[in-house]
């Protein structure tokens, strides 16, 4: 007959290792020392001024509260534009990413192969997006193909790393029965690995669209076109209602292109 005691007794809360605690003390002590060390550098003892200067803000802010509505139709075809950059930049990082994100995993590339790839992503993702813009500015001129370039390899970099990170957890049973028919490696790929990663990678490159369509403003300010070009002629003009319509045209944009994404994850799930 059982213990009623023994059998109501609440079992002892896990306990992890003491190698396993010490290295996150280490690690969020570290994040707390960095962040303390960079309190001066960053400046952040200014933040009293959000407060004594808010008349200053104020002042400031009162044109973009009435944005100047008789430019609208000139705003919304750059939008256009910058959004026509953003797509092509990110087919062009998607069919990059494609080939590189399968020769980045480890499950699939050997490692001689692996490793430089990897390098190259990293190299692409790591380069800021104003850099390769005006290196492509330097070579075709004030162009909004300077823009999709930059777009491109900066998307590139990052789709490939996600890319082949989903490769990378795939389930091997399917590319195991593809193997027990005596298909050859390619069709591995093809058959195996490639359907159950198409629809995360989908996502993914609907996600950098996303992203792109915001980021894409920032390029305009090396001359590659777009709303951005218009954003940053108006601020040096101090146009702030301009300014103000320019945001607004900006927000409705991406909220479509926001929109219009989640509907076709949705689809993917």
């Amino acid at each position: 007959m059982s213990d009623p005691a023994a059998a109501s007794a609440v079992p002892p809360p896990p306990t992890r290792a003491l190698s396993a605690r010490l290295f996150d003390y280490l690690l969020w002590g570290g994040i707390v020392v960095v962040l303390v060390i960079g309190f001066a550098p960053t400046e952040m003892y200014r933040f009293t001024r959000l407060f004594t200067n808010s008349e200053n803000m104020r002042t400031y802010g009162a044109d973009f509260v009435r944005p100047d509505w008789s430019n609208w139709a000139v705003y919304a075809k750059a939008m256009w534009l910058t959004i026509e950059m953003a797509l092509w930049g990110t087919v062009i990082a998607v069919v990059f990413a494609i080939p590189a994100g399968l020769l980045a995993s480890r499950n699939i590339a050997p490692p001689w192969i692996v490793q430089p790839v990897r390098w190259v992503l990293n190299a692409m993702r790591a380069a800021p997006d104003l850099v390769i813009g005006v290196f492509f500015t330097v070579a075709v001129g004030l162009s909004p193909f300077a823009g999709v370039m930059a777009i491109a390899i900066n998307t590139g970099g990052v789709l490939g790393k996600l890319f082949s990170e989903a490769v990378e957890a795939v389930e091997p049973g399917p590319i195991e029965g593809v193997r027990a028919t005596g298909a050859t490696r390619l069709h591995e790929v093809i058959w195996g690995v490639v359907p159950q990663v198409a629809p995360l990678w989908t996502s993914y490159g609907l996600y950098r669209f996303e992203s792109n369509a915001r980021s894409a403003t920032i390029l305009g300010l090396i001359g590659a076109g777009g709303i951005g070009q218009l954003l940053f002629e108006n601020l040096q003009a101090f146009a702030y209602r301009e300014v103000a319509m320019i945001s607004v045209v900006i927000v409705v944009a991406v909220t479509v292109i926001d929109t219009l994404s989640q509907l076709m994850r949705k689809r993917l799930t």
